[in-house]
C-alpha cells in the first residue's frame, strides 16, 4: 500500500487570504493553455492570429468556469441547488464538471466564431489540444485536495486518503485521470494536431479518446453514492455511473464529427471529377 503524500491543501496563505493548490492548478492551465494557443497561431493553416489569442482563451476561461460550475449543478446537484439556488456561485465549497465545462466553452467559441466570422469547427480544433494540459492540472488538483478519489482496493499501489471517513485503502484514480486524460491524451492530440487536418477532425479524436479513457477510469473511481444505479436510461445498464453516461455522448459525437469531415471530404472528391 502507498502513502499519501503530507500536502497541504493550501499553497499560500496571506492574512487572512488563503490560495488552494486546486485555485493554482486552474491558473497553471490558462497559463499553458495561453502559451500553446501562443505557439500554435503561427502555424500557416491556424485559423486565429497572434494577436487573438488572448481574446480566445478569456472566452474559454468564462466557459470552463461558468459551464463547469453549472455543469455540476444539472448533472450531480440538481435536487440541491433546487432548494438552494445560491449555491451556484459558492464555488469555494466545490463541485465542478468536465462535461459541463466542455459545453461552456463551445458555447463560448460558438460565440467567438460569429463574432469574429471564423469558422465553429476551425476554432474547436485550434482549442482542443489545448485542453488536455488543464486536465493534467485539474487531476492533480483533485489529488492534492483528496478528493474524487478510487474504490476501493487491495492493489499494492492502494493508498488511504487522510480525508476518507472510511480509512480504505483505494485506487488513485485521480492520477489515473491525469496519465490518460492528461499526459496521453495531449501527447496523442498535439501530435495528430501538428500537420493539418480535416475540420472536426482534431476535435472529434478528442472526444473519442477523451470519452473512453473516462469511461474506463470510472470503473475503478468511487462513484457519486446517490447517481449509481440510476444514471442508465435501462436496467441492464444500471451498473454505469454518471460520468460514463456522459461519455456516450461524446463519443457518439466524436465519431459523427470524423464521419461528417469524411463525407465531406468525398463529396469534393465526386463534385470535382
Amino acid at each position: 500500500m502507498l502513502t499519501y503524500p503530507t500536502i497541504d491543501p493550501v499553497a499560500l496563505s496571506i492574512g487572512p487570504l488563503q490560495v488552494h493548490w486546486y485555485g493554482v492548478m486552474y491558473l497553471l492551465a490558462f497559463v499553458v493553455a495561453w502559451r500553446l494557443a501562443l505557439r500554435n497561431s503561427q502555424r500557416p493553416w491556424s485559423p486565429i492570429k497572434k494577436n487573438q489569442v488572448e481574446d480566445l482563451i478569456v472566452y474559454g476561461a468564462w466557459g470552463v468556469i461558468v459551464g463547469g460550475r453549472l455543469g455540476y449543478m444539472f448533472f450531480y446537484s440538481f435536487d440541491k441547488w433546487l432548494a438552494d439556488p445560491a449555491m451556484v456561485i459558492r464555488i469555494w465549497e466545490g463541485g465542478m464538471s468536465f462535461h459541463g465545462g466542455l459545453i461552456g466553452v463551445a458555447i463560448a467559441i460558438l460565440i467567438y466564431s460569429r463574432k469574429y466570422q471564423i469558422s465553429f469547427l476551425a476554432l474547436t480544433d485550434f482549442a482542443t489540444p489545448l485542453v488536455p494540459a488543464g486536465l493534467l492540472f485539474g487531476r492533480l488538483g483533485n489529488f492534492i485536495g483528496q478528493e474524487l478519489y478510487g474504490r476501493p482496493t487491495d492493489a499494492p499501489w492502494g493508498m488511504v486518503f487522510p480525508a476518507d471517513p472510511e480509512q480504505l485503502a483505494r485506487h488513485p484514480s485521480q492520477l489515473y485521470e491525469a496519465a490518460l486524460e492528461g499526459l496521453l491524451l495531449f501527447l496523442i492530440i498535439n501530435w495528430f494536431a501538428r500537420k493539418p487536418r480535416l475540420y472536426g477532425h482534431v476535435t472529434g479524436l478528442f472526444l473519442i479518446l477523451y470519452g473512453m479513457f473516462r469511461f474506463a477510469v470510472e470503473f475503478v473511481r468511487q462513484p457519486d453514492a446517490q447517481f449509481l444505479g440510476q444514471s442508465a436510461l435501462v436496467e441492464s445498464f444500471s451498473w454505469m455511473t454518471r460520468g460514463q453516461t456522459l461519455c456516450i455522448p461524446m463519443i457518439l459525437l466524436g465519431l459523427w464529427f470524423m464521419r461528417k469531415s469524411l463525407q465531406r471530404l468525398f463529396d469534393n472528391s465526386v463534385s470535382s471529377s
